[in-house]
């Protein structure tokens, strides 16, 4: 489920939190999120985007994402939770979010269990990096032109990148719990503002 950036922006959307911070929040630029589908074992699962300007910004949104920070937790505020989740449809998010059985009071805080994330980088970054750094096996990276493109989502390198970070690409089988979801497939455009 896309979560960021809302695209009618209307309130508040989810962000990431370490665990007992209130004040440091992680807003990525784009971020989707991958529900359990069991309310006895509730998790989310999360894609992020960031676009980085600057070599520095770079270092910085890694560092929030690096597997040695730890907890991680996908804050999902209840005005977002009420708003329709697909374009063209009144449906409620929380309702498409299969572990919530009733109509949410509270923000929905979920621990992530796992997380990918896509870093989109000025060109000249992008051939700086891959030809003197290693990624981790959660990061991912793209130029920016090539993820902000019009055409981005017939792109067929920038789709087999998306596919390589989908979680179900780590197992030989599917689990049958997966095969209905959508993140194997999913294909975005970022634009940034």
């Amino acid at each position: 489920m896309r979560a960021r950036p809302d695209i009618e922006r209307k309130g508040t959307q989810p962000y990431l939190k370490f665990p007992g911070a209130n004040r440091l929040k992680t807003l990525p630029d784009g971020l989707y999120l991958h529900f359990s589908g069991k309310g006895e074992e509730p998790y989310v699962d999360i894609l992020s985007i960031e676009a980085c300007s600057t070599y520095q910004n770079l270092l910085d949104k890694r560092s929030r994402f690096a597997p040695s920070t730890g907890s991680l937790l996908a804050v999902c505020p209840v005005e977002w939770l009420m708003q329709p989740g697909l374009p063209g449809n009144n449906i409620p998010r929380w309702r498409l979010i299969r572990m919530l059985r009733k109509e949410p009071k509270e923000p929905l805080v979920l621990p992530v269990r796992d997380s990918r994330v896509l870093f989109a980088l000025k060109q000249q970054h992008y051939q700086g990096f891959i030809a003197s750094q290693t990624a981790h096996p959660h990061e991912f990276f793209c130029p920016m032109d090539v993820l902000t493109d019009a055409e981005g989502p017939k792109n067929p390198a920038l789709r087999a990148l998306l596919a390589r970070a989908a979680i179900a690409s780590n197992f030989m089988d599917i689990p049958e719990e997966r095969r209905g979801s959508r993140t194997a497939r999913t294909s975005l455009v970022f634009r940034p503002n």
